[in-house]
């Protein structure tokens, strides 16, 4: 399980540093996709971000926990899932437009 505090992956002036390595940049950008599409609070929406597992062609499901306000993200087919936390307030966050 992936736990993750969206800040960590954040510069200064709350953008993806291009500076960082690969791997983590590619991870950061992933995360704030499912921000963006968890925060807009449509949960009818059909899943349309791939999973991040190599070979695996599963469609991420996100969704806003209503007890703690992290994200919780699946992977329907490899299982792969996780929280983001400290989300909130990122330019990727959707929540205060609804």
């Amino acid at each position: 399980m992936h736990l993750t505090n969206f800040q960590h992956f954040l510069d200064e002036n709350g953008n993806i540093p291009t500076d960082i390595p690969k791997e983590a940049r590619e991870l950061a950008n992933f995360l704030a996709l499912l921000i963006d599409d968890a925060s807009t609070g449509d949960y009818d929406a059909e899943p349309s971000i791939r999973c991040i597992e190599k070979g695996c062609e599963g469609l991420i499901v996100a969704f806003i926990t209503h007890d703690t306000e992290e994200i919780y993200w699946v992977c329907p087919i490899c299982k792969t899932k996780g929280y983001i936390t400290d989300w909130q307030g990122t330019k990727w966050d959707n929540s205060s437009k609804n």
